[in-house]
């Protein structure tokens, strides 16, 4: 099973619970991550001067988060596209760093594909699992991510099913009407509408991350300079929470249906 993700991070907020739950059952779980996060904003504000603005430190010091991370979750093994390095978080559309001659989405589509064909070639995933065609939340890193993996999906006969992974829109309508609830949210909680969802009638793959979601909080902790956990949310640096909920959502995008209701391998395995 192999996990595509733009930036560190990523692979926490979208999918930690799965990472940490098929990594347990003994699945052999790679995740690929295709940037360092170079222009991420830093909450804590002893290490601000790690950022692009500054230092232009912040990618090697969330290499440590990433392996940090990795620990929590579990996984066998994780790789950077291209090596470390080698493509360079973009930033969100539209600002400077687009330009930047290592930003991810200069980098040649082809060249990208290959590297991944080669991760391919090594590992022999069955199951691959990254984006949306609109990245998620159409971050212009998110949304390449997604161009590079469908192809190279496309090319390889190996991999037997690829997912997306998606927010339910019921369960983040659920979870956002809990943290209203609860005094202890440290975080400003969103009307329902203002975070990205999916509608549940597009999703092909529910699976239970309950055993695993503190598993997926200490991975989340891990990326300290990025998100603050708080009770059953997180946030990013806007300080809007996000609920976690005991389910991690997929749509499946290519390969056989039978059996994907609760199991990304499911009807794969003997």
């Amino acid at each position: 099973m192999l996990f595509v993700h733009a930036h560190p991070d990523d692979e926490s907020i979208t999918t930690g619970g799965t990472i940490a739950r098929y990594s347990a059952e003994g699945a052999h779980v790679i995740v690929v991550t295709c940037t360092l996060g170079e222009e991420g904003e830093i909450i804590p504000p002893e290490l601000d001067q790690l950022g692009a603005w500054a230092g232009d430190q912040l990618g090697g010091y969330r290499i440590g988060e990433l392996a940090e991370a990795g620990a929590a979750l579990g996984w066998s093994e994780h790789r950077f596209l291209g090596g470390p390095g080698r493509w360079r978080d973009s930033g969100m559309a539209g600002v400077d760093s687009n330009r930047h001659p290592r930003a991810f989405v200069q980098g040649a589509l082809s060249e990208q594909v290959e590297q991944l064909l080669a991760v391919f070639d090594e590992v022999r995933p069955e199951v691959v699992v990254t984006y949306d065609p609109n990245g998620g939340y159409g971050h212009p890193d998110h949304i390449r991510a997604h161009e590079i993996v469908t192809a190279a999906v496309e090319r390889s006969e190996g991999v037997r099913r690829l997912f997306y992974t998606v927010f339910s829109e019921e369960a983040t309508a659920r979870g956002l009407a809990a943290l209203r609830r609860d005094e202890r949210v440290p975080f400003q909680v969103p009307a329902d509408g203002e975070l990205p969802v999916t509608p549940d009638t597009q999703i092909t793959t529910r699976v239970d991350i309950s055993a695993h979601r503190e598993d997926k909080f200490a991975a989340l902790r891990a990326h300290r300079t990025q998100v603050t956990v708080g009770p059953d949310c997180f946030a990013l640096s806007n300080g809007i929470a996000q609920p976690v909920s005991d389910t991690e959502f997929f749509v499946l995008a290519h390969g056989p249906a039978e059996g994907v209701e609760t199991d990304l391998f499911g009807g794969l395995r003997p």
